[in-house]
């Protein structure tokens, strides 16, 4: 793939009314989640739960991309298709997360680095032939009153910077996430503050290793307070601290930013997502989502594990719905009444469930 290429596949992805599913959990997260639930978790299950949110009707209308595990990415669907063909049939970019996890960060015990860089040209040409046409590299920051620390930071910076000079070597698309954690006290002041270091600090990285900003998208955290800090603050302060660092932050060359949801629930990232599309001022980039559990938790809980054709439906039903909505937001058209059809799952606040991988 050249460089326009992968150029045009990344602006393909943040398509106008399009985002991104992730759904690229480890087998000990999405365990997790069924247990939670009562489900049995299966090579077989595991399976038969993509599959669903791969196949949910006029999902591609407004999902761009899926990010799989390396699980996912090797499984077939019962038909005997590979699920990257599945999802090419259907017009939707096939994506890998291509980390190893977060580590550990030597010195300092209460952060962490993410790994994987080992190897990883060899495991990208290999996912490439089995169908990605994108990659994800999740960099993990925790918030204190005295973290992050510059170790932390710089760490994780470059690592995402080779990470994603490797992805274009090859051919991929690097999707770049520096999250900062809601978990915490901290202001959404604090968050800005970190946010906009953290971002800093990439964009340097990425500059240094050479990325190619035009054939990448960056999938950042939108600027909150902690989920334990006593003043939440309300959805405009959340749109225009989120806007206001993208801006300082983020060049221009990028082509799209596709928020992680970070723990919101699904609700409520659906309306930060519109809030911030809302605003007037300049908006260089396409402003999308990347979600994972507040696109996936209405439609786990309407599957329920259940293989029955009904279940099946209602699971399709709750993911289509939550795309919907958030392809909305993507272009700043969600209203309220665009919920009345949704069924009564998916609603609760999700904040204090697993992370993300």
């Amino acid at each position: 793939m050249t460089s326009h290429d992968t150029e045009s596949t990344a602006r393909a992805l943040v398509a106008g009314g399009k985002g991104i599913l992730a759904a690229d959990e480890t087998v000990p997260t999405l365990t997790k989640r069924f247990d939670a639930l009562g489900i049995r978790s299966t090579e077989r299950s595991r399976r038969t739960y993509r599959e669903m949110l791969f196949t949910a009707p006029a999902a591609a209308e407004f999902i761009s991309g899926v990010i799989m595990h390396d699980e996912t990415i090797r499984q077939r669907s019962a038909g005997g298709t590979s699920l990257p063909k599945v999802l090419s049939s259907q017009g939707i970019f096939s994506g890998i997360k291509v980390d190893t996890g977060a580590k550990p960060l030597a010195g300092s015990p209460d952060e962490t680095v993410t790994e994987g860089l080992d190897g990883l040209r060899d495991r990208l040409a290999e996912y490439q032939g089995l169908g990605a046409c994108f990659a994800k590299w999740r960099a993990v920051i925790r918030i204190t009153e005295v973290l992050p620390s510059f170790a932390c930071v710089s760490a994780n910076a470059h690592a995402l910077g080779r990470y994603a000079a490797i992805c274009q070597e090859v051919g991929l698309v690097p999707i770049v996430e520096p999250e900062v954690l809601m978990e915490g006290s901290h202001t959404i002041e604090r968050c800005e503050e970190v946010t906009g270091m953290v971002l800093h600090a990439v964009f340097q990285a990425l500059f240094e290793q050479r990325v190619l900003l035009e054939s990448m998208l960056l999938k950042p955290n939108m600027v909150v307070a902690g989920k334990a800090c006593f003043r939440q603050p309300s959805v405009p302060d959340v749109a225009a601290a989120t806007l206001r660092c993208l801006r300082r932050h983020v060049p221009a060359a990028v082509p799209g930013i596709v928020f992680l949801s970070g723990g919101q629930s699904d609700r409520l990232a659906t309306i930060h997502l519109d809030a911030i599309n809302r605003l007037p001022g300049p908006k260089p980039w396409k402003i999308s989502f990347s979600y994972g559990r507040a696109l996936q938790d209405p439609a786990l809980e309407a599957w329920h594990g259940r293989d029955e054709n009904e279940n099946l439906k209602a699971g399709q039903e709750a993911l289509s719905h939550r795309a919907r909505c958030n392809g909305a937001a993507s272009l700043g058209t969600y209203t309220d009444d665009m919920e009345a059809s949704a069924a009564p799952v998916g609603t609760a606040d999700h904040r204090t469930e697993w992370q993300d991988d």
